[in-house]
């Protein structure tokens, strides 16, 4: 009982305690169900991360096309970092890039609400449906209708 004890008064001792009974390979005095439960929390981020950072980017597009006229270098900033820290994050997880079809669908509903909340604009200016494909939305080269970053941003 000690293990857990000791994970609930001071977690980070509590994961050095972990680390050095693995390295020891110590198997019966780990705290194996924290340990699990740690394990498949960290699971939930990585793909939590992958959604917001997924989201934040389609807010961005949709406010980069349907408020042009306010195109800014922070929203071209914003659309850049979110891209690489996207490409970066499955270079660290490759597993999670099937799990991109899956949720894509579901967060253009987080873009649409950060664009809908950050331009003002009336909801039903924007498609109900993501008008951009995954491919597009990632491709550094893409913005929404131009071929090219707008000069106005630059």
């Amino acid at each position: 009982m000690y293990a857990s004890h000791l994970y609930e008064a001071d977690f980070y001792a509590w994961t050095q305690k972990q680390v050095s009974l693995l390295k020891t390979q110590q198997w019966e005095q780990l705290d194996t169900l924290n340990l699990i439960e740690e394990i498949e929390t960290l699971g939930r981020r990585e793909r939590q991360e992958l959604r917001n950072r997924l989201g934040v980017l389609l807010g961005h597009l949709l406010k980069w096309q349907f408020q042009s006229e306010k195109r800014s270098n922070s929203w071209l900033g914003t659309i850049r970092e979110q891209r690489v820290q996207i490409k970066l994050l499955l270079q660290d997880s490759p597993s999670l890039k099937p799990y991109l079809n899956e949720v894509f669908p579901i967060v253009y509903e987080l873009g649409l609400a950060l664009a809908i909340r950050e331009t003002e604009l009336d909801e039903n200016v924007f498609p109900e449906i993501c008008p951009y494909t995954l491919d597009e939305t990632l491709n550094s080269e893409f913005f929404p209708n131009e071929n090219q970053v707008d000069e106005q941003a630059q």
